[in-house]
C-alpha cells in the first residue's frame, strides 16, 4: 500500500507557500499527496509536478463538478457538453501534474438535487462521459477513482451497491471507485459488507473519520475497514482526508465550522502512524 494525504486540509489551490508542509509530509513517511484540481491551468500543475518530483512525492488528484451548468449527466445537451469540457480540463491538469489517479466526485454537482435518485438517462450520460474519460486516462497511464458521496451532498452515487453497478456500466479497466469511510459511515449499514460488494472496483481508499478529523479519534471501526479492504487483495493508495475550518472556500462546501484537529503536525504525524499500524495489523 501507499500512504497519501488529501491536501485540501491545507488549501484548495496548492502553491509555493505549501511546499514546506509537503516536505514535512515526506519526512514523516508519506508516499504521496492527493492534489486538489479545482481551478488553475496546466502550466501551474506542470510546475507543481516538478516541485513534487524534487521532494520525492508521488501524487494523485481530486476534482469535482463545480456547477449545475457544467454537468456531464444533465438532460440539456449544451450543459452536458460543458460538463464533458470540464472533465477534459481536469484530465489535462492531471496529466500535466503527473498523477497516478484522478479521483473525486466528478459525476454531478455537489449540493445540486433533482428531487429523486439518478434517472436511467443520467446514468447513461454519466457512463458515456466516464468511459471516454477512462479511455483517455488509460492512454496516459492513469486510472480514474470516482468518489461516492452521502445523500446530503449528491443524489447520483451514494452506496457501494450503486457504485458496483456503475463500475459495471462504465465497463473500462481504468475506471474504479474511491471508497470514502466518512460517506460510507452515513450510507452503509455495514462497511465490510459494502467493501466486499465493491470488490475489485476499489481504486483508492479514503480514510476519513466520522467528524472529518484525525482518524482513530472518532467512532468508525477502521480495524474492520482495513481487514475488509485487505481481503479484496487491494494494495494501492490509502489516503487520509481530513478538513479544517480555516479555509472558507472549503468550510462552506464540507460544512466544517469548527477546528477538527489541533494543528497540522498532530494531524500529519498521528494519522500516518494510525494508518500504517492499522494496515499492518489487518494483514491476512
Amino acid at each position: 500500500m501507499q500512504v497519501g494525504i488529501n491536501l485540501l486540509c491545507l488549501s484548495g489551490f496548492i502553491e509555493e507557500q505549501h511546499l514546506g508542509q509537503i516536505r514535512r509530509l515526506k519526512e514523516l513517511g508519506y508516499d504521496g499527496v492527493e492534489v486538489p484540481v479545482l481551478r488553475g491551468g496546466t502550466d501551474h500543475y506542470a510546475w507543481l509536478g516538478r516541485e513534487l518530483d524534487k521532494i520525492g512525492m508521488r501524487r494523485t488528484s481530486t476534482s469535482v463538478i463545480p456547477s449545475s451548468q457544467a454537468s456531464p449527466v444533465s438532460s440539456d445537451p449544451e450543459v452536458r457538453a460543458a460538463g464533458r469540457k470540464h472533465l477534459d480540463w481536469a484530465m489535462d491538469c492531471a496529466i500535466a501534474l503527473g498523477v497516478e489517479s484522478l479521483g473525486g466526485p466528478f459525476h454531478a454537482p455537489i449540493g445540486h438535487f433533482t428531487g429523486s435518485g439518478p434517472t436511467e438517462d443520467e446514468l447513461r450520460y454519466g457512463a458515456e462521459a466516464h468511459n471516454a474519460m477512462a479511455e483517455r486516462a488509460n492512454a496516459n497511464g492513469i486510472f480514474l477513482s470516482l468518489e461516492h458521496l452521502n445523500r446530503f451532498e449528491t443524489y447520483f452515487l451514494n452506496t457501494m451497491e450503486q457504485a458496483r453497478a456503475y463500475v459495471d456500466r462504465v465497463d473500462h479497466p481504468a475506471f474504479r471507485i474511491m471508497y470514502d469511510t466518512f460517506h460510507a459511515n452515513i450510507e452503509e449499514q455495514n462497511q465490510p459488507r459494502a467493501i466486499a460488494t465493491l470488490g475489485d472496483g476499489l481504486g483508492i481508499l479514503h480514510i476519513s473519520e466520522n467528524d472529518r478529523g484525525i482518524p482513530g479519534r472518532g467512532h468508525i471501526n477502521f480495524a474492520e475497514v482495513f481487514a475488509a479492504v485487505r481481503k479484496t487483495g487491494f494494495d494501492g493508495w490509502v489516503t487520509l482526508e481530513a478538513f479544517g475550518a480555516g479555509l472558507p472556500e472549503l468550510a462552506a462546501a464540507t460544512r466544517v465550522w469548527r477546528p477538527l484537529f489541533p494543528d497540522f503536525e498532530t494531524l500529519f504525524a498521528e494519522s500516518i502512524s494510525f494508518m500504517r499500524r492499522g494496515w499492518a495489523e489487518a494483514a491476512p
